[in-house]
Parts: structure tokens; C-alpha cells; sequence
């Protein structure tokens, strides 16, 4: 392999003759082997977005050459495009608030560049990383609105798949709604229920889950582009400062707004807290579905047997015919991944001092990852779980009809206390709360029928109307 020399304030070191990357993107890649994976492709593009509408804002500003710009602008739509990502080499966590993946940028678009105006790489006296790629910017305005950007471009892909699975839960509800079966609470019998009741809940909750990440989609709007190493824009023209922000947003098609206060945005990240736990919260909420959903299919014989899930693997290696609930297990799954990625999000958030949070990188790793595999999760969790549910109708009636639970229904006619005796003595000698009502001679079979209409005691007030007219 050949390789060019290159230096910087640490020294000089070679670099691969053919690589774009120079040498501070070569130092960070050893001295940050820490997860063994590289940046998101979203944010190398969108770091390729700033850096483009640098070098257009620049060359407005009468600050940088045109056919500099050009070649800037050429080399950053490249990578837009999907090119040289092999050549964004640093991990994603590293110290240094992100200065590796912004001189890592810088220096691929440099010596791209120079290709591109006919010099060979590592020539920086034709496009230099610092004087031309970074100039009137800082890291410390770069990283924080990469990240930004990238968030708002990876939420509305998960949008879509919650809209899904919105949808089917949807379906299911007008599918189940003439299934009745047993309410519980505390995991003890409650009082009847519709299963269509049921799968409208979870539609509700994931419709609340869309509305928080579409307001939470406005934290991410305000950036701190402009506001260089602290806020205070220094080195910043005031022609780039003002055009910087309406150029990345016509760039990137993402309607950003430089923030009112650039040095509260360049030292604060309660932003992305806020947007953590809204992913958070969703995936408490699409945990607690996929526990309910393998509580009412457990068995098939021995469990609750209310529902089936779609089969789709061997569940055991020794068992035969065993076959698990995959698909809300690995929900479950992301769901503590994702939560366990906020309390990262919330101690880095918190870890800042003074000007500046140094921790930008992992709280990027770490909500780029929740936004991404909660969106994994739900697209499998529509596809090979929801849609293909299935109730099984009489095992709900079945178990409704012999429940303790539709006492509930009698206490208004016979009292609190009476019910509650007739529910242990049920209990106790197995045998149904309508056989004990009639053998007491509590109420008439005709009264007792309408009392316990099962459909109708799923429903508020429309029994106690009839009752009172009769």
C-alpha cells in the first residue's frame, strides 16, 4: 500500500494514498475503537447538507471562490447521493464533542475536491479541510445540527409504521367487537369486556404515541448554526450568519430555524432528552401490548387461549409443536433497549459544563438507534404479529360465563355485601353466580337475564335505563 504524508498540531502521520480521510480522521479511528461500527448514514449526509450550504453561503458572502465552491458543492452531493461512505471511518462514540466527525467530513470533501478541480489528495493548498470546508463554522454548531437534522429525517419513517400498526389494531377492534371475554385487572377477574374494547385501547395509545413524536419533532427545529465554537459567532460573517440557516433548510427540504438564543442552543440538549423519551414512551406502551397480547394467547391449552398469534418459528429445540410468541418478545426487547438508551441520553444531557456538552457523539449513537429499531420493531410487529391475530371466540364466552367477575353487574339489585358473599361461596364450591342468585331467590330468571346480558354490561348506563323503565 502507498501512502501520503500528512500533518497536523499533534504531527505527521501516513495516511493511504488512495484514502479521502486524512490524518485527524486517521488518529480518531485509533484511538476510538470502542463499538466497531461507523456513523450513520443519515448523518454523513446530512453533515454533507452543512457543508454544502457553507460553501454556497460562503461564496454569497464574497468569502470563498466560486469554482472552490463548486467543487465543494459536487463533492457533498456525491455523498448525499450515497458515495464514499466507506471513507467515514470514525466510531460513533468518541471523545472530542464531535470534532473527529467533522474533520472526518472536512477532509473527505477537501480532498475530494481537489479530484474534482484535477489535484491529488492530501494537496490542501487547493482546498484545505479548516480554511475551506470549515470556514465560518465550528463543531460545535455543526454536530449538534447534523444530529438534528438526522432525527428529523429517521422520525417520520417510524411515523409511517406506527400509522400501521394504528391501523391494524383499528381492524382488529371492528373485527373483534362481538367477541366478549373476561376483563382483568391485577391479573384477577374483573368484569366483562369486548376484545374489540380492547384492541380500540391499543389503537388510542399508539395515535397518542404518533401526536407526541409529531410535536416532538418541532425540538429538533432550532438549531445553533451560526453560533460557531460557543454561541457568541465568533468568526462567523454576518451575511453567512444570517443566510446559513434558510440555505441548509432549502438543501436539506428540512424547515430549521436558527435559535433566538445560539448560546443557550450551543450548551443545552434538553431537546433531545425531550425527544427520547417520547420514543421512550412509546416503546413503554408497545411492551405493555405485547405483554397483554402474550398473556391472552398463553398455552394454547393450559393458559388464557383467548387469542392466536400468527406462528412463525419452532419454539424449542427439545419440544416438539412448541411454538413462542417471537414477535412481542422482541418487541419487549427493543423496548428495553430503547429505555435503556434514554437514561444514556439523560446522564450525557446532563453531563454538560458551561459552554458546551462534550457528549454530544454518544447521545446521537444512542437516539439514532432507539428512533431506528423502534421503527424495525413496529413494521415486524404489524407484518408477522398484529395482522395476522385471530380470536378464539367460544374459550372467551367460555370463560366469561363461568367468571366470579359478572357479580359486579348484580351488586346495584342485591347489595355489596350480599354479592360479595355469593361471589366466595361461587368460588368456593365452583358453582355459577347465576345458579346461586336463583337458588337464593334473589331475583327472577327474566330480571336476572337482563341484568346479565353480557354485550350490554360492556357498554355504560344502558342496562340501569331499561332496568329503571321496567
Amino acid at each position: 500500500m502507498n501512502f501520503r504524508l500528512e500533518s497536523d498540531s499533534i504531527g505527521s502521520k501516513q495516511v493511504p494514498m488512495e484514502a479521502y480521510y486524512g490524518v485527524q480522521t486517521l488518529r480518531a479511528a485509533e484511538n476510538f475503537k470502542i463499538t466497531g461500527l461507523g456513523m450513520s448514514m443519515e448523518f454523513i449526509k446530512s453533515l454533507a447538507e452543512i457543508k454544502k450550504a457553507a460553501a454556497i453561503t460562503n461564496n454569497e458572502a464574497g468569502l470563498l471562490e466560486k469554482k472552490i465552491e463548486e467543487a465543494i458543492v459536487k463533492a457533498c452531493d456525491e455523498i448525499i447521493d450515497g458515495k464514499l461512505q466507506d471513507q467515514f471511518i470514525v466510531d460513533p462514540i468518541q471523545g472530542g464533542a464531535g470534532t473527529s466527525m467533522n474533520m472526518n467530513a472536512n477532509e473527505v470533501i477537501a480532498n475530494r475536491a481537489i479530484e474534482i478541480l484535477g489535484g491529488k489528495k492530501g494537496d490542501y493548498s487547493i482546498v484545505h479541510p479548516n480554511d475551506h470546508i470549515n470556514y465560518g463554522q465550528s463543531t460545535n454548531d455543526v454536530i449538534p445540527t447534523a444530529g438534528k437534522m438526522t432525527a428529523l429525517k429517521l422520525i417520520p419513517k417510524a411515523i409511517v409504521e406506527l400509522s400501521k400498526l394504528y391501523d391494524a389494531f383499528n381492524e382488529k377492534s371492528k373485527e373483534f367487537d362481538d367477541v366478549i371475554k373476561m376483563g382483568r385487572t391485577q391479573m384477577q377477574d374483573a368484569v366483562p369486556i369486548r376484545l374489540g374494547q380492547e384492541f380500540k385501547a391499543y389503537s388510542s395509545v399508539i395515535r397518542r404515541d404518533i401526536s407526541r413524536l409529531e410535536k416532538a419533532k418541532e425540538e429538533l427545529k432550532v438549531v445553533n448554526m451560526g453560533g460557531t465554537a460557543i454561541g457568541t459567532g465568533m468568526n462567523a460573517d454576518i451575511q453567512y450568519f444570517n443566510k446559513i440557516v434558510p440555505n441548509i433548510s432549502k438543501i436539506s427540504n428540512i424547515e430549521l430555524k436558527q435559535s433566538s438564543d445560539l448560546v443557550d442552543a450551543t450548551q443545552n440538549l434538553d431537546g433531545f432528552v425531550v425527544v427520547s423519551g417520547v420514543i421512550k414512551a412509546c416503546a413503554v406502551n408497545l411492551s405493555k401490548i405485547a405483554n397483554d397480547l402474550r398473556l391472552m394467547s398463553s398455552g394454547p391449552r393450559t393458559g388464557f387461549g383467548e387469542i392466536n398469534l400468527p406462528s412463525k418459528q419452532n419454539g424449542s429445540s427439545m419440544m416438539p409443536g412448541k411454538v413462542n410468541p417471537v414477535i412481542p418478545e422482541v418487541i419487549s426487547q427493543v423496548a428495553f433497549n430503547i429505555i435503556g438508551n434514554d437514561i444514556t441520553i439523560t446522564m450525557a444531557a446532563e453531563a454538560g459544563q458551561l459552554e458546551l456538552n462534550a457528549f454530544e457523539p454518544v447521545i446521537f449513537y444512542k437516539l439514532f438507534q432507539s428512533i431506528e429499531t423502534l421503527t424495525n420493531g413496529v413494521n415486524t410487529f404489524v407484518v408477522n404479529c398484529v395482522s395476522g391475530i385471530t380470536a378464539n371466540r367460544e374459550r372467551c364466552k367460555e370463560l366469561v360465563e363461568n367468571s366470579v367477575g359478572i357479580i359486579t353487574a348484580i351488586c346495584p339489585h342485591i347489595g355489596y355485601k350480599k354479592a360479595a358473599e355469593i361471589a366466595k361461596i361461587a368460588l368456593n364450591t365452583k358453582q355459577s353466580v347465576r345458579e346461586l342468585i336463583l337458588e337464593e331467590g334473589l331475583l327472577g330468571e327474566k330480571e336476572l337475564n337482563d341484568i346479565l346480558d353480557i354485550e350490554l354490561m360492556t357498554k355504560p348506563g344502558i342496562l340501569a335505563k331499561e332496568l329503571m323503565v321496567g
